[in-house]
């Protein structure tokens, strides 16, 4: 691959970026695949992360809050799936801290800088013996089996990479993640991770990852639900040996501007891949009052189970729409609302237009499904993405346990 520009940013085949390391395995969390890992830099990394708001937010979630916040550095996270080791009390803190010094030990590293994170069954007991077993048959390699091995009703692995250009050095931005279900992040999504070679000061990034996750993972919805497990955590090692980032730098945009995209997919496919979801739906609105009412207007129209059933029926029935919108406390005119679907007006200045009902219908047949919105009360805009509702949804969690 040949950069063109210093400003290039370019997707490329998924890979690790310098000194990066992964392994994964199958311990018995779940049958039949890997449900275990980890991802290790040979230099300690600059980290951030933003967790869920749940109060009861699960012990590997409050651990990694606490062990990033003290110095926002890490050098190895340790991954599983299966169980999420959440309200399962002052044990569940003591498993997560006895996963964390496992592993610093098979590292050779210190304690504190391991992050752990957990998804799956609420309150079951972490099977701690699965646990150490798994851990020391962790290897430091370049399989991205990590990716796979930490998803549960999902579908897919969700992955990227991206290259670009920082002070004539290339660098590298690789993220992955898993959600499907119990996703209405308010910080995040259930499990999301990004590495890179850049160097930026872990302040810095904490900043640049609460700034994008507001523009990218809280703006998606699957089914009104947040996790008691939900984080994204972002290491930087340096090893791509730039000038460190921040606002004076002349190539932080550019490193913005990836960095953003990466979350960007992410968010996207997490929206995409929804339990039982058979469409992506992007909601933007135009003409909103400000850009934080923009954004709470597409979130709320993306996350109306009647617009989701809407659509999961391909049925043209834009005052489910609307009905979305009346129900925020944004700022709209009420007589000047327009609203489209996959390109086609059916809503001018709050009424019904002419439109074909049959075209429109069969666009909401489409994978992907565009809803346009504009409030004509402002110059801001806002977008969110979500899923439809299907039969599919309610069979697989009437039955997620077994």
């Amino acid at each position: 691959m040949q950069m063109t520009s210093e400003n290039s940013i370019l997707t490329t085949k998924f890979a690790w970026p310098l000194g990066y390391y992964s392994d994964s395995v199958h311990v018995g969390l779940k049958p039949n695949q890997d449900d275990m890992g980890w991802l290790y830099s040979k230099v300690p990394a600059a980290a951030a992360g933003v967790y869920t708001t749940n109060q009861f937010q699960a012990a590997p979630t409050k651990l990694t809050k606490q062990t990033i916040n003290s110095h926002h550095q890490i050098q190895a996270v340790v991954m599983n799936s299966g169980n999420a080791n959440s309200c399962n009390g002052p044990s569940g803190w003591a498993d997560a801290m006895t996963m964390q010094k496992i592993a610093a030990k098979k590292l050779a590293i210190d304690p504190n800088l391991v992050a752990i994170a957990s998804t799956g069954v609420i309150g079951e007991p972490l099977p701690m013996a699965k646990i150490q077993a798994g851990i020391n048959h962790l290897a430091l390699s370049q399989s991205k089996g990590i990716t796979k091995a930490i998803l549960t009703t999902d579908t897919h692995p969700k992955t990227i990479t991206l290259k670009c250009v920082i002070n004539n050095r290339p660098v590298t931005l690789t993220g992955f993640c898993k959600g499907s279900g119990m996703i209405h992040p308010n910080m995040a999504t259930m499990l999301g991770f990004v590495v890179t070679d850049a160097a930026i000061e872990g302040s810095q990034l904490q900043k640049l990852l609460r700034t994008t996750v507001d523009e990218t993972f809280n703006q998606i919805t699957v089914d009104g639900d947040t996790s008691t497990n939900d984080m994204v955590m972002v290491m930087a090692n340096g090893l791509a040996g730039n000038e460190s980032l921040n606002e004076t730098n002349e190539d932080y945009p550019t490193f913005v501007t990836a960095f953003k995209q990466v979350l960007t997919k992410l968010a996207q496919e997490i929206a995409g891949d929804g339990e039982g979801a058979s469409k992506l739906v992007e909601v933007n609105v135009t003409g909103a009052y400000n850009h934080t009412e923009g954004q709470q207007v597409a979130k709320a129209v993306v996350g109306s189970n009647l617009v989701k059933a809407m659509i999961f029926g391909a049925d043209a029935n834009w005052g489910r729409v609307m009905q979305a919108i009346g129900q925020t406390t944004a700022h709209v005119d009420v007589n000047g609302v327009r609203v489209a679907i996959n390109g086609t007006q059916l809503v001018k200045n709050s009424v019904a237009t002419e439109f074909d009902e049959a075209k429109v219908a069969a666009s909401l047949k489409n994978s992907q499904v565009t809803i346009e919105v504009d409030l004509n009360a402002g110059s801001a805009a806002g977008t969110a993405w979500g899923c439809d509702l299907t039969y599919k949804y309610v069979q697989i969690n009437a039955s997620y346990r077994s």
